[in-house]
């Protein structure tokens, strides 16, 4: 448990910092097709949960491979601690901006760290409690990596996809 607790923290810290970095790099790149696929390209809360995603699903896979073979499921549990992180954002941010009518950025940027830690929180809460395969948690990843990247070029018009 120790060894995943670091783990974690590991995590936090890689998702926190990478999620950040993807924010800009649509830009930097000129716009670049490809790495839209991985970074955010408009303003909408999809487009951001997108930054929380990429990196934490890339954490997930490699501490996979590097420990989380040990426990059963373990790609289960983190693909639905994505998910949870991903709704602790949508959640915080709609409720708060819903209630003030208005976003501001610095609560915006503490919702994002909030959803990170939701992630890492979840992973060291259940990777010890599910046994079972990792085959849900595997098809979790693949169906959300294709609506991330279908929905970059062809967003659904509705709330969630609009730039506020």
């Amino acid at each position: 448990m120790k060894k995943l607790r670091k783990k974690e923290i590991i995590g936090f810290i890689f998702t926190a910092v990478l999620g950040t970095l993807l924010h800009f790099t649509y830009n930097w790149s000129g716009k670049n097709g490809f790495v839209a696929l991985f970074s955010a390209v408009n303003e909408s809360t999809w487009e951001h949960l997108k930054l929380l995603f990429i990196p934490a699903a890339i954490f997930g896979v490699i501490e996979y491979f590097t420990d989380g073979r040990e426990l059963q499921g373990f790609l289960t549990v983190k693909a639905a601690g994505i998910w949870v992180g991903m709704l602790s954002v949508v959640v915080l941010y709609y409720t708060y901006t819903g209630i003030i009518g208005r976003n501001f950025m610095w609560l915006d940027i503490l919702i994002f760290f909030i959803g990170c830690a939701v992630i890492s929180l979840y992973t060291l809460k259940y990777a010890n409690r599910i046994y079972g395969s990792n085959f849900a948690g595997i098809l979790l990843l693949i169906v959300s990596i294709i609506a991330f990247f279908v929905f970059t070029y062809f967003p659904p018009d509705i709330g969630l996809f609009r730039v506020p």
